[in-house]
């Protein structure tokens, strides 16, 4: 029996039913691929902003914790503009204790004349407020408040520690606390004689700076003398940073990447009407207290931002690439594809097809909020005040 063959028409029909099933896959699994793509970068985005948004809000909580009521006022300080245009992101600098509690007092301090090393021996019944190892202590920022010239502090960070088990003499060798250019916040810099710091008061003072590098390039931010692949600093555009001093080394720790914005506005009664005031940009000039501003002119400033009380976060993140989704005219929602306005930063001119996630929050200065508590009960102890801090927490 004769078998019969497909015929030209039959074989035509099925390769162009074949070939229409597989462009139909190869269109699919290209949308999947866009779609998969996209949603990798978004939610990368996601993890990014949330990151960066979580240390800061916590670090501003803690603002101040463990630092002498006197300088309430002094352990917070913004810098508006702080980056280059087109964004002109913000930066905060905070202090406090935040390596833990610590409460001593020097007996007998040697050196440290024009900034060497020194030595703080330590009362014998202090030990009983020492909390930790001996190795703990080493390479922590500590903060020097005299109890016999007014207004004068300092910041060392501990070298060695010896005695502090109850063996011996028990004391602290010391270096500078502080590298050039990376000043403390509230107008603080040393300028009292070695003898002011017998009887001295010692707390954990570590300074933390965030802020936003928008353009990988160090000229943009002179006063961190950054350096590429030196102490952290990465040279890449929109990585959030927290720069320390760590170990004694200022030191430039990533937070976050892919962060395109970083905006902060600060709440409280500045007008003294009794009433919390609109969220509001910090003053560079009538705000931010300057070593060479006179005693009149800081006191004025201090009541001012001792009314702070709250501080408003803005961390905006756009995606390393374009989304591949989006072809031709980019979705009219600018929040998505454009970098938006936020606080006193100006909205983008043109859209990117960058998709944007941005995230407010509002963070309490904990410690701020307790000074009047602190004050009306003559609060002294450092201790104590962490401890009832994080109570709260």
């Amino acid at each position: 029996m004769r078998h019969k063959g497909f015929t030209l028409v039959e074989i035509l029909v099925g390769s162009s039913i074949m070939l229409i099933v597989v462009m139909l896959t190869l269109t699919l699994y290209t949308k999947t691929n866009k779609i998969a793509v996209d949603q990798y970068q978004f939610s990368e985005i996601q993890q990014d902003v949330r990151s960066g948004i979580y240390f800061i809000s916590e670090d501003v909580r803690d603002a101040g914790v463990g630092l002498p009521v006197s300088l309430s006022g002094r352990f917070i300080e913004g810098i508006d503009g702080y980056g280059p245009a087109p964004e002109f992101s913000d930066s905060i600098k905070i202090m406090g204790g935040f390596d833990g509690a610590l409460d001593l007092k020097i007996e007998k301090y040697q050196g440290g004349g024009g900034g060497g090393a020194s030595t703080a021996f330590l009362y014998d019944w202090d030990l009983e407020n020492i909390h930790y190892s001996i190795d703990f202590y080493i390479g922590k920022v500590i903060l020097l408040a005299s109890t016999t010239c007014p207004d004068c502090y300092a910041f060392r960070v501990i070298t060695n520690a010896f005695g502090l088990d109850g063996t011996g003499a028990s004391k602290f060798n010391m270096s500078p606390g502080l590298s050039s250019g990376f000043n403390p916040p509230g107008g603080l810099i040393e300028s009292c004689a070695p003898n002011c710091w017998d009887d001295a008061e010692v707390t954990f003072g570590q300074i933390k700076q965030y802020w936003l590098d928008t353009t990988g390039i160090p000229g943009d931010y002179p006063d961190l003398n950054l350096t590429v692949g030196q102490a952290g600093y990465q040279g890449i555009p929109y990585v959030l940073y927290m720069t320390t001093v760590y170990d004694g080394v200022l030191s430039h720790i990533p937070i976050a990447l892919n962060i395109e914005n970083l905006q902060l506005q600060y709440v409280g009664d500045l007008d003294f009407d009794g009433l919390t005031d609109a969220s509001a940009d910090w003053d560079n000039f009538n705000w931010t207290i300057n070593p060479a501003d006179d005693v009149a002119t800081q006191m004025g400033k201090l009541v001012l931002l001792r009314q702070i009380r709250l501080v408003r976060i803005w961390v905006l993140g756009k995606t390393a690439n374009p989304f591949v989704g989006v072809s031709g005219s980019p979705s009219t929602n600018n929040h998505l594809y454009r970098r938006p306005a936020i606080a006193n930063s100006p909205m983008s001119d043109q859209d990117d097809r960058h998709r944007r996630f941005l995230v407010t929050t509002m963070s309490n200065i904990r410690n701020h909020c307790l000074d009047f508590y602190s004050t009306y009960i003559a609060l002294e102890d450092a201790t104590l005040k962490v401890t009832q801090i994080r109570k709260i927490k």
